[in-house]
C-alpha cells in the first residue's frame, strides 16, 4: 500500500494487538510470542500497523497500544532507512497528527518515536515536524503544548544541534526558544520543566540565539530558583552549574545571589536537588574564577559540605556494608577491572571514587561533597584548614556509638584534602597518621574501610616519612594495619584495604622488599577466601607489588607462597570466565618482574594464550559473538609479552603458527 492511502487489516491489527497483549503476561511463553511478532516483523508494513494501534487504535488498552510504540521505536532504529519512503511518510503523518493524544503515556512514546526517526538524520526531509511542534506550542491545549514540549525536549537531548540549523529559511532554535522562555513561567509544572529541560540541553553548545537571549533565560531561573516541584529546583541548579562550566562570565554579575542561592538549595529537602547544587562548587573552582568571589561564603559552604558527607539514615551502603565475606558476589556487582602498571604511567581500570573505592553504589551527596572539598582545598590551599580542622576535630572527639557517622564523615574528610592542603598539614602528619591506624580495628566496618582510602591518600608522605627512625615504624604500623585490613570478615573493608595497598606499594617500590615474606602470605591467604570481585582487586595488587620490587620477587621462597595458587586457578578457570583476563594481566606483571625466572610457570600460560587464540578463530569463522574478538588482541599481546619476559627461545611468531 502507498502513503496516506495505506489501510491496515483488521484482522491484522487484531493479530498484533493478541500477541502485544500476551507479551505483558508473565505466566505466557513469551518466545514464542517474541517469535510470532519477528515473523510479523517480515512484513513491509508491520512498521505501519505498529503506528495505527499507537496513534488510533482507540479500543485497545493504553498498555497493549504503548506496547506498539516501544516496538515501533525500536524498529525505527534499526530499519527506518531501510523502509519504502511512502510508508516512512505514513509513519511521520500518523506521529505528528498524534502528539496531542489524550493519554500522557501515549503522548511520551509518541514524542520518543519522533526523536529516533529525528536521530535518523530525516529534519531536512521532514519539514513538517518543526512547523506541527511550533503549533502546538502556540495552541493553548495542554495536550498539544505537553506533548510537544516533550518531543522537542527529547529532540534536544538527543540531537541537540539539529535545532541550530539552518532549516526551512530560518534556524528552529530562533523560533522556539521564546515559546521555551514564556513557559517558564506556566502555572502547568510538567510545561515548566519541560521548557526549562528542554534549554538546558543547548547551553553546551551555546547557540547564538540563547547568547542573545541570555538575560532573558537568566531572568527565567531566577524565576524558577524557588518553585515548588522539585524536577524544576534540579533543572535550575543544573543550568546554572552549565553555564559555570560552559561560559561562567554570563554569571560573574550574578555571582554573590548564585552563590547563596546553591547554599540555600544544598540544604533542599529533595536530595537530587542537594545533589545538583553541591556540583556546582566543583565547577566554580574547575572554572578559576577570582578565589574572592566564593571567599567569603567558605565558612558557611565547608559546615554543609560536611554535614553533607555524613551517611543519610536511608543510605543502602549502610545496610551492604554489614555483608560479610561469605554472601556470594551477584554478578550486577561485578565491574570490569585490569592491572595495569601504576608505576610506568599506567592508570587503574577500577573506579575508585572520592570515597574510599567503592564501584558498586551511584553517585550520591555525600560522595559529591567529599569532591567539592577536594577541590575547594585544591583551589584555596591551607587557607581552608582554619575553618575546616576545628570542625573535623569536634567530629573525632564525640565517641559515643550514636556519633559514628560523624566521625566517619571527619576521616574522610581529612582523606579528601589531602592534595591540596598537605603543605599546611605537615607538621602534624604524624599525629594525624597515629591517630588513623588504631581506626583500622574500629568495630565499625565503615569507619574500617574509609581510614584506609584516607591512609593511602598520605601514602607519599608516609613512605618519605620511613627513611627516619620514628617514620620508619610508623610505616611497619600502617602497612601491618593494611595487611590486617585485606583479611577483614567484611567484603567492603576488603576491597579498600586492597585499593590502599595497591596504593602504598607505587610509592614504597624498594621498602617493600624487606617485607615481602608476610606481604605475600597475607596475600595469598586473601586469595583463598575472596568472592570474585575482591579476587579482581587482589589480582591488582599482586600486579602492583610485582611491578614495585622487580627482581627482588625472583626468590625460590617467595615464589613457593605466590606462584602455585595463581597457576592452580589459572588451569582451573575456563575459557569463558571473565575472571582469567585480570589474572592474565597479574601474571603478565609477575612476568616482567621475574624475567627468566618466570620460565618454569610460562608453559601452561603461555600455552593457554595460545589456546584463546584458537578459540577467537573458530569464533570468527562460525560467526560468533563480537565479545570473543577482544580475546584474540589480549591473548596475542599477553603470550608476546610473556614469550619476552621468559626469555623462550622460540620466537612469537614461530608460537602464532601453532
Amino acid at each position: 500500500m502507498e502513503g496516506q492511502f495505506w489501510k491496515p487489516q483488521e484482522d491484522g491489527v487484531k493479530e498484533i494487538c493478541g500477541l502485544l497483549q500476551e507479551s505483558s503476561v508473565p505466566s505466557l511463553d513469551h518466545t514464542r510470542v517474541w517469535q510470532q511478532l519477528q515473523r510479523c516483523n517480515q512484513s513491509p508494513d508491520f512498521n505501519n500497523y505498529l503506528t495505527f494501534i499507537l496513534c488510533q487504535a482507540e479500543g485497545q488498552s493504553v498498555e497493549v497500544r504503548q506496547a506498539a510504540g516501544l516496538l515501533l521505536k525500536n524498529n525505527l532504529k534499526s530499519s527506518y532507512q531501510s523502509t519504502s519512503s511512502a510508508h516512512q511518510q505514513y509513519i511521520k503523518k500518523e506521529l505528528l497528527t498524534s502528539l496531542g493524544i489524550s493519554d500522557r503515556h501515549l503522548r511520551a512514546t509518541v514524542g520518543t518515536a519522533i526523536s529516533v526517526i529525528a536521530q535518523q538524520r530525516h529534519i531536512q526531509g521532514w519539514p513538517e515536524l518543526f512547523q506541527v511542534i511550533l503549533q502546538c506550542l502556540e495552541s493553548n491545549d495542554y495536550n498539544h503544548m505537553e506533548g510537544a514540549l516533550d518531543t522537542l525536549y527529547k529532540i534536544s537531548e538527543d540531537i541537540p544541534e539539529v535545532v541550530d540549523v539552518p532549516a526551512f529559511l530560518e534556524r528552529p532554535i530562533n523560533v522556539f526558544l521564546p515559546h521555551l522562555l514564556q513557559f517558564f513561567s506556566s502555572p502547568q509544572a510538567v510545561l515548566r520543566k519541560l521548557a526549562l529541560g528542554s534549554v538546558n540541553q543547548f547551553i553546551p553548545l551555546m547557540p547564538t540565539a540563547l547568547c542573545m537571549n541570555m538575560d532573558k533565560f537568566l531572568q527565567g531561573l531566577f524565576l524558577l530558583a524557588n518553585d515548588s516541584i522539585a524536577d524544576v529546583r534540579k533543572l535550575v541548579c543544573a543550568g546554572l552549574v552549565q553555564l559555570i562550566e560552559v561560559q561562567p562570565s554570563y554569571l560573574q554579575p550574578h555571582m554573590k545571589n548564585v552563590i547563596e542561592y546553591m547554599l540555600q538549595a544544598n540544604h533542599d529537602t529533595d536530595e537530587e536537588v542537594a545533589l545538583e547544587s553541591c556540583e556546582f562548587w566543583s565547577a566554580f573552582c574547575e572554572a578559576q574564577l577570582p578565589r574572592e568571589m566564593l571567599r567569603e561564603f567558605l565558612p558557611c559552604l565547608i559546615p554543609v559540605l560536611l554535614s553533607n558527607m555524613t551517611y543519610a539514615d536511608d543510605d543502602d551502603t549502610l545496610l551492604d556494608a554489614e555483608d560479610d565475606d561469605n554472601e556470594p558476589d551477584r554478578d550486577k556487582d561485578i565491574k570490569p577491572r585490569f592491572h595495569q602498571s601504576r608505576l610506568h604511567g599506567g592508570v587503574d581500570g577500577g573506579e575508585e571514587d572520592e570515597d574510599g573505592g567503592d564501584i558498586v553504589n551511584s553517585w550520591n551527596l555525600r560522595k559529591c561533597s567529599a569532591a567539592g572539598l577536594d577541590n575547594l582545598s585544591i583551589f584555596y590551599g591551607d587557607e581552608i584548614l582554619l575553618i575546616l580542622m576545628p570542625l573535623v576535630q569536634a567530629k573525632l572527639s564525640n565517641s559515643s556509638d550514636e556519633a559514628w557517622k560523624e566521625r566517619e564523615a571527619a576521616v574522610l574528610a581529612l582523606g579528601a584534602i589531602a592534595e591540596g592542603c598537605m603543605q599546611g598539614l605537615l607538621p602534624h602528619m604524624s599525629q594525624i597518621v597515629a591517630f588513623l591506624v588504631p581506626l583500622l580495628e574500629d568495630q565499625r566496618p565503615l569507619i574500617r574501610s574509609i581510614t584506609c582510602w584516607t591512609l593511602s591518600r598520605y601514602s607519599k608522605w608516609i613512605v618519605q616519612a620511613a627513611g627516619h627512625p620514628d617514620g620508619q615504624a610508623q610505616f611497619d604500623n600502617v602497612l601491618t594495619g593494611l595487611l590486617r585490613r585485606i583479611l577483614d570478615s567484611n567484603k567492603r573493608v576488603q576491597e579498600a584495604a586492597c585499593s590502599a595497598f595497591a596504593t602504598l606499594e607505587e610509592e614504597a617500590a624498594e621498602e617493600l622488599a624487606p617485607r615481602l615474606e608476610p606481604i605475600l602470605r597475607h596475600l595469598m591467604y586473601a586469595f583463598g577466601k575472596y568472592q570474585r570481585k575482591n579476587l579482581r582487586i587482589l589480582y591488582d595488587a599482586i600486579g602492583t607489588l610485582a611491578d614495585a620490587v622487580g627482581g627482588q620477587l625472583n626468590e625460590v621462597k617467595y615464589l613457593e607462597i605466590l606462584m602455585p595458587p595463581l597457576i592452580n586457578k589459572w588451569q582451573h578457570l575456563p575459557d569463558s570466565d571473565k575472571d582469567l583476563f585480570p589474572l592474565l594481566e597479574c601474571l603478565t606483571s609477575i612476568a616482567q618482574a621475574l624475567g627468566s625466572g618466570f620460565a618454569q610457570y610460562a608453559e601452561p600460560v603461555y600455552l593457554r594464550c595460545i589456546n584463546l587464540i584458537r578459540i577467537q578463530e573458530v569464533a570468527k569463522q562460525y560467526g560468533a559473538d563480537k565479545c570473543m574478538q577482544r580475546i584474540d588482541g589480549f591473548a596475542k599481546a599477553e603470550a608476546q609479552s610473556l614469550s619476552k619476559s621468559a626469555g623462550y627461545g622460540r620466537s612469537w611468531e614461530g608460537w602464532s603458527s601453532l
